[in-house]
């Protein structure tokens, strides 16, 4: 019950606060609009000084530095390989010889169920 009235007391509270946000907005909306402005570039305003203090200073420069070094060289390498043919010997070009490709196992596997029971199906 207790937790009831609280929440009656916050929708009271939104409510009043929702008419007056109204009742400002035509009464006085010239005022209402600069001190909507005012808070919400002073919003801007702290959030900008906290990721410029806080967030800004938590990467290291050298470790971002290494990290994008270690990116482009990884580009670079895989890069040329899928650019270049792969290479085939000569041999097998003068021949005319072609490799079979090797068959890759089968995912899949047999599942030996019970063979005593199954029924002759000839005698029906």
């Amino acid at each position: 019950m207790a937790n009831h009235k609280g929440s009656l007391v916050v929708y009271v509270i939104i409510g009043l606060a929702v008419i007056g946000v109204i009742t400002q907005l035509f009464s006085n909306a010239a005022s209402f609009f600069t001190t909507v402005l005012t808070m919400v570039g002073f919003g801007v305003v702290v959030s900008g000084l906290l990721y410029f203090l806080l967030f800004r200073k938590k990467q290291s420069s050298n470790d971002a530095k290494k990290y994008k070094q270690a990116v482009k060289q990884s580009k670079a390498k895989y890069s040329q390989q899928q650019q270049t043919p792969p290479a085939t010997s000569k041999d097998s070009q003068r021949f005319g010889i072609k490799r079979k490709p090797t068959k890759q196992k089968s995912h899949l596997r047999v599942i030996d169920g019970s063979k005593s029971k199954r029924k002759n199906r000839a005698s029906f």
